[in-house]
């Protein structure tokens, strides 16, 4: 099978697999390349209001196709880094649901998303140590963000694994789930977030990103979409509300 992102959408739930299984969902060249516009396509998409990230069968991502690496390093990982950033600066809720391995290039992708749900026995790396290369520092600062420096250095000075009981008293997981469970947390949680206001999501979001200039921005976009009037009015008739606000046509 050709190494590939399928996605799909169901219920407002944005669902996108790495799935390279012959190389544990390896990403290669044109998987990075083809990220981008596939979270541009689904940013515009109305119909999503969060993004599940997750690998082909009983792995997440085992990192970068190494033999990516050997006609031009420095290439490769600016793809990776592109497709980081894009990952990370989607404008709707994005979560991991991550099994097996989630090492190298698969843990920048866990990373740029907003939350990670594991299943128990995945293993966890930071891998560059063991090929000599420069992890970038954008990916470094949001690893840091997670775990703390003192966690961030373990991970990249030595390179080796850790289990998820290590993974999420450190923050590099929100939930750990039972063999068998992780599907159906997942799906139980994604219907939560897209039950909630995406005006609300995405302002936070870029808040808890650092911006810093947007919040007239927000307060405007909140006047004029009608979410803070469904909601208040929702609550008071004890109903669930109907939020209509939309990225793609947010302007």
């Amino acid at each position: 099978m050709e190494p590939q992102l399928p996605h799909s959408v169901t219920d407002g739930i944005a669902t996108v697999v790495i799935s390279h299984p012959a190389k544990r969902n390896a990403m290669t060249a044109g998987m990075w390349r083809a990220l981008p516009p596939l979270l541009d396509e689904l940013t515009h998409d109305a119909d999503v209001h969060a993004l599940v990230l997750t690998g082909e069968g009983d792995t997440f991502c085992a990192g970068a196709d190494i033999s990516t690496l050997r006609g031009s390093p420095d290439e490769a990982q600016g793809l990776a880094v592109l497709a980081e950033e894009a990952l990370a600066a989607f404008p709707k809720p994005t979560l991991a649901a991550i099994r097996g391995y989630c090492v190298g290039g698969g843990s920048q992708l866990a990373a740029a998303c907003d939350l990670r749900f594991a299943e128990e026995g995945a293993l966890f790396g930071v891998t560059p140590a063991k090929l000599g290369i420069v992890y970038p520092s954008s990916s470094t600062r949001r690893l840091m963000s997670l775990v703390g420096p003192a966690t961030a250095k373990y991970l990249l000075f030595s390179g080796e694994l850790i289990d998820t009981e290590r993974a999420l008293r450190t923050g590099l997981v929100d939930e750990v789930l039972p063999g068998g469970e992780l599907d159906k947390r997942v799906g139980e949680f994604t219907r939560v977030l897209a039950g909630r206001s995406l005006l609300t999501q995405a302002a936070a979001k870029e808040f808890a990103n650092g911006r810093t200039d947007r919040d007239a921005y927000w307060t405007e976009r909140a006047r004029r979409s009608g979410d803070t009037a469904e909601g208040v009015a929702a609550f008071l008739e004890r109903r669930p509300p109907r939020f209509t606000w939309s990225v793609s046509t947010s302007g």
